[in-house]
């Protein structure tokens, strides 16, 4: 069967001495790489070197019994086999990973930095020196590794020219959809990128496992890098932005209560001046208005404690507020203000933003207003809302269990009301769709 015929192994099959026969029941190796489709093991002999058969245009039928694939079409084949393969691998990939950001920063409770820097500056550094060593590692041809020992029509040369090649176009695919991960990006969610990268590295050693190529870890370890440093960068960026706009409130809310506070300096020292007045017109005549002395000594009062206040940035009003049509039951929010009137603050956070007002159960003033806040957002932090954002004041709580810590850092309470009055809400759910009803 094999007189007047050579063996021709496939790629990657060891070369056999010349003139080799296959002895009874031989089998090729099963680690051996499958042969392509359509590859003839035996072809006639034609000189010491085995022939291919006759060339076929890539774009024939490999099918074709008239038209037997040679090495080369062979080899084009495998190429654009591997290329749809690295495509739907990389496909699938994408679709088996989970891409709910809520998900990942609920599995995590809070972001945590790969790369903890100072500021966004700081990322925007790093990233350039990450970027450097890429391309360090890109010029001296060590991003992606390949065999050195890969024959293609027997020629070491040519083996080593298909494999650069190729490791060419596996780097190509690996750095788009390292691109595309960096680009998708959004602050809270860089495992889902890694795990992408990670099986688009996966797909490339699996498909060119015949060359033993893979993308080394050197250039892995800094894609990752890249990606880590991508995500911390954004969310810095997304902190800063949130300081900033909360630093610009807080500026405007410290003018507001500074405007408010010389206002009612200004009124407070008319109305004396009138108090006075009056009293010293009494007194010419030899008069005495107890009540006219009364005010006035309240109006002194007032006065001080109005200075006091302008004077000590500290002081304010502590609230415990909440609005169960919004938020639903068992959800107090914690603030501080420091306005005249703190009941003016509550209306603003009872704005068109909600679809009902705030209930009070506490307004509580203290000199050290600030600290009183912050002790009591310590204690229920466990318990907040929003585990990723500390500025936002919402906690998991009864009003009751905030009295009751409350009391325990001040000692008593004049006035806190347990129970909600909710009477727009309650009003509203009688006209509710049925669905809506199941909000308590």
């Amino acid at each position: 069967m094999t007189k007047g015929r050579t063996f021709n192994p496939p790629p990657g099959w060891p070369k056999p001495p010349k003139g080799w026969t296959p002895p009874k029941d031989w089998k090729p190796d099963p680690n051996w790489p499958a042969k392509p489709e359509g590859w003839e093991l035996w072809i006639s002999d034609a000189g010491d070197t085995p022939q291919a058969a006759p060339a076929v245009e890539v774009d024939s039928d490999p099918t074709d019994p008239e038209a037997p694939p040679n090495e080369l079409f062979a080899l084009k084949a495998e190429v654009a086999m591997l290329r749809a393969q690295l495509a739907d691998s990389s496909t699938a990939a994408a679709e088996t990973i989970s891409l709910n950001d809520q998900k990942i920063l609920q599995d995590i409770g809070i972001y945590r930095y790969h790369h903890p820097l100072e500021n966004a500056a700081g990322y925007r550094a790093e990233l350039e020196r990450i970027e450097v060593e890429i391309t360090k590692v890109v010029r001296e041809q060590k991003a992606i590794e390949v065999s050195s020992i890969f024959t293609f029509e027997n020629s070491l040369a040519a083996g080593r020219k298909l494999s650069n090649d190729l490791g060419k176009l596996m780097l190509r695919a690996y750095n788009a959809e390292c691109d595309s991960c960096i680009r998708s990006l959004r602050t809270g969610n860089p495992g889902v990128a890694k795990k992408r990268l990670e099986a688009s590295r996966k797909a490339i050693a699996k498909l060119g496992k015949i060359m033993e190529m893979q993308i080394s870890a050197r250039y892995h370890d800094l894609r990752i890098q890249e990606i880590e440093l991508t995500a911390d960068w954004l969310m810095k960026k997304q902190e800063e932005k949130e300081a900033e706009k909360e630093n610009r409130a807080r500026i405007r809310e410290e003018k507001r209560i500074e405007k408010e506070f010389a206002e009612e300096r200004e009124r407070l020292a008319k109305e004396k001046h009138h108090l006075e007045n009056a009293i010293e017109a009494l007194r010419e005549k030899g008069e005495r208005n107890p009540d006219l002395e009364a005010n006035l000594l309240a109006l002194e009062d007032a006065i001080k404690q109005n200075e006091f206040r302008l004077a000590n940035i500290r002081s304010g009003y502590v609230y415990v507020i909440s609005n169960q049509g919004a938020f639903g039951a068992n959800v107090v929010k914690i603030g501080l203000t420091r306005r005249l009137e703190p009941n003016d603050r509550i209306s603003e956070l009872s704005g068109a933003s909600v679809p009902f007002r705030f209930d009070v159960h506490a307004l509580f003033f203290s000199e050290d207003a600030v600290s009183l806040e912050n002790e009591l957002h310590t204690h229920f932090r466990e318990r907040a809302l929003n585990a990723v954002n500390a500025r936002k004041e919402f906690f998991f709580a009864t009003p009751a269990e905030v009295r009751d810590v409350l009391m325990d850092k001040v000692g008593s309470l004049l006035e806190f009301s347990e129970v909600g009055e909710s009477l727009e809400y309650h009003q509203s759910r009688k006209y509710w769709p049925h669905r809506s009803g199941e909000l308590n």
